[in-house]
Parts: C-alpha cells; structure tokens; sequence
C-alpha cells in the first residue's frame, strides 16, 4: 500500500464500514454496484435540503437563487473533475444509463440503411440495449468488438474484419468493464473511430471513480459516467460531451427549461446543455456529487487509484490459490481495474454469494448487467468482489478464507479436512 494512504483514516469517514453482520464485521466487496457514501457527501445533501431547498433556474427568490447556484457549482466541478474545457459541456441525467440512452437517441436521429454502430462483447447492458434500439428505429447494424481468452479486446481480429470502416458512424464501449476489470485502450479505439468520422462515445461508469480521468487524453466525443458509484448519491448522472457536438444534437427529452419559445405551432430549443435537461433537475443530487468530487479530489485520484491497483494485485494473487477458482479476466493487474469475476467449481454463484453473506462479506452474484459476456465466455454467471478506495487487506483476506471455507463447504471437504486448502 502506498505509505502516504492512511486507508484507516479513510474509513472513519464512512459510518457504515463499523457495522457488523451478526458475528462479523462488514466486508463491503461491491462497490462496482454502488460506492458507500461518506459522512461529508450525506451532510451536504442534508444541509441543501435543510438549509438552501429550492427549484433552479425558476424562483427568484434568496433560496431560489442559492439552490441555482449549488446546481451549477456542481456542474462546474465536474467539468474540472474530468478535464472538460466548459461548463456547459456537462449535461446531469438521473444515471449512466439514461445519459447513454440520450446519446444513443440523438446521435443515432440521422442514420439509415447501410450505418454501422460498433459496441463489444464486454459492454453492460446499458452500453448495448440503447444502440440495439437505435438500429431497430433506423435499420442501422450494430457490430462490436470480441475479447481475447485473456479477457482484453481483440483489437487484431477486429483490424482484420475490418469491423471500424468507412460505413461505422458510432462506436461505445466501456472504458473499465464491470465483469473483467480490463482497462480498454479507449484513446486508440477513439483514434480508429476518428479516421473513418465516426463519433466515439465512452461508458465510463467504473472508469471515473477508479482513475484520474481527462476527455481530451481518452480522446472520446461523448462520455457517460454515474454518481453513485464515486462516493455520491443515486439519481444523478453525468453525459459530458464536446459543446459542438452537443450544439448539434436535436433534444432528448420534451418539457420546461429545455426551451426557448413556445407556441402552440412549435417550439425552439435552449443551447447545451439546458437542451438536454428536461423538468426539474437532480438539484440535492448534483450537490451531493460535488461533495463526493471534492472528496475523492482531497484523497487524490492518484493515491486512489495506486491503492485500488496494489489491493487489486494483492487479491488477484491470493484468491488463485483457492482450489476450483477460476477468475474471469485479466489475471495480473496490468490495465486492470478493482473488479475481479470469478466462478467457484461446483458452486451456483447465488450460493457463493450467500455463504459469504453469512460471513458478513458483501459480493454481487450474477450476469453484472452483462449477459453476452457471460455467454461469450462460456458461463451461465458469475461472482464478482469489487474494491474501492475503502478496502483493506484484511478484507481480501476475509474475502479468501470465506471461498476456500464455502468450496470446502459443498465439495463436502469440511468433514474429511476441516476446511482447509
């Protein structure tokens, strides 16, 4: 662990963390799902709605004026947080999904027969459902990327088929994946994309919380990420976008404050990214992200993320000794994030899951919103731990004894060897 992180320090701020479930103290292994939330992002969203509660943009009274402008600090601290030349390029949605979706919908309005949108295999649901629909509503392909056994894209095979060509007008993948872990090399893709005019656009949900982040460095055109998984609320996402390209996308959603004229024989349209923020807005929300911002910020998105990598090579190491484990994904951690997949032999992943949960080790069991992922590789599901800026190494060491203690369990190990490995 890098000397300068004092992850003990860290976890005083999250109350949760001192729970304990029954016996056991919390082991909270699933922040790929959602991060817990620290003391100071619960109290600022406590304070707007104590203190400053009003609707934006609307009210001109003192606490109309106050709330507008937590909103817009709001925006204004992500723009800097992910390096956004303006303001006005971040566009706040209710989740990753949803601003992924405005993305697909807008930016699909003029294709037809003929148009290409490329995705991959390893993509969330969300990264997929939304192009598949747009290709529906226009009669576009959609195309993606494979992986490798190994669990990275399959850049080779993809040159090889050409899959990014003079028909391919979008391309969206992830740049962390919520099953594998895998740090996609989003800048080249990008770079592929722009030789054939292709708009890329980033799902970079698991991204931004775990890395310093820089839209001009991942050379991306649009890029979604979500609150709750950065120490902030639910109900509020991020679709940061390039402003001209913004400017030239038609609306989303219809309603208040996305206009500029009304009448009854049309109407006319806010510029970005008013456009895109129809109705009363996540105003405690956006608040509570700032908070969460200038939380991670204070850490430094560089010790987090060289805290997240050494416990991430800590655990890969040690949960490959547990016998009829088989990880999913990248087995080092090189371009690897905090998310590690994996299958127990002769173990359904719902009861893997539940024999940790009686430990008090909190993981996710399932398809993690990524089924052709799951097919592509060849299983019906999987367990998934994740780490964040909170996990220790006492934690993976939980995470390890609960395995070997749950395979032993049902391989009926328990009775001839007590368990061990």
């Amino acid at each position: 662990m890098t000397e300068a992180y004092d992850v003990e320090a860290v976890r005083r701020d999250f109350p949760i963390l001192a729970r304990r479930v029954g016996a056991y103290p919390l082991t909270y292994l699933d922040s790929g799902n959602t991060s817990q939330k620290p003391a100071q992002v619960v109290d600022a969203i406590a304070d707007h709605y104590l203190a400053h509660n009003a609707n934006v943009a609307r009210a001109m009274h003192v606490l109309g004026a106050e709330a507008t402008a937590a909103f817009e600090g709001a925006r204004t601290a992500v723009a800097a947080f992910i390096g956004a030349s303006r303001s006005e390029e971040v566009v706040f949605t209710k989740n990753a999904s949803e601003a992924l979706n405005l993305a697909a919908h807008t930016l699909s309005a003029p294709l037809g027969p003929g148009d290409e949108i490329v995705v991959s295999v390893m993509e969330h649901h969300s990264n997929i459902v939304p192009w598949q629909l747009a290709c529906q509503r226009t009669g576009a392909t959609l195309r993606w990327f494979d992986v490798t056994e190994d669990g990275r894209l399959d850049l080779e095979a993809a040159d090889r088929e050409g899959l990014i060509n003079e028909r391919t007008k979008v391309v969206s993948i992830a740049w962390v994946s919520n099953v594998l872990g895998t740090i996609n090399p989003v800048s080249q893709v990008a770079a592929m994309a722009h030789a054939v005019g292709a708009v890329m656009v980033v799902d970079a949900s698991q991204g931004v919380p775990q890395l310093p982040t820089s839209v001009a460095d991942l050379g991306c055109d649009l890029l979604a990420f979500t609150g709750h998984k950065i120490c902030g609320p639910t109900g509020i996402g991020v679709l940061w976008g390039r402003y001209d390209l913004l400017d030239s996308l038609p609306p989303f959603l219809g309603g208040g404050e996305m206009i500029e004229v009304v009448r009854m024989t049309g109407s006319t349209f806010a510029p970005p990214p008013y456009r895109f923020e129809a109705g009363t807005p996540p105003i405690a929300q956006a608040v509570g992200l700032h908070a969460a911002i200038e939380y991670v910020s204070a850490i430094g998105m560089d010790r987090i993320a060289a805290h997240e990598q050494e416990l991430t090579a800590y655990a890969l190491a040690e949960m490959q000794k547990v016998r009829g484990l088989r990880i999913l994904g990248p087995t080092e951690a090189v371009d690897r994030g905090g998310a590690i997949s994996f299958t127990l032999e002769g173990v359904h992943p719902h009861d893997v899951m539940q024999m940790l949960d009686s430990r008090g080790i909190a993981i996710r069991g399932g398809h993690h919103c990524a089924r052709p992922l799951h097919d592509r590789l060849g299983v019906q599901s999987s367990c998934r731990a994740s780490l964040y800026l909170y996990t220790t190494y006492a934690e993976i060491d939980r995470l390890v004894e609960g395995l070997d203690y749950t395979g032993s369990f049902f391989s009926g190990r328990l009775a001839t060897t007590g368990g061990a490995r």
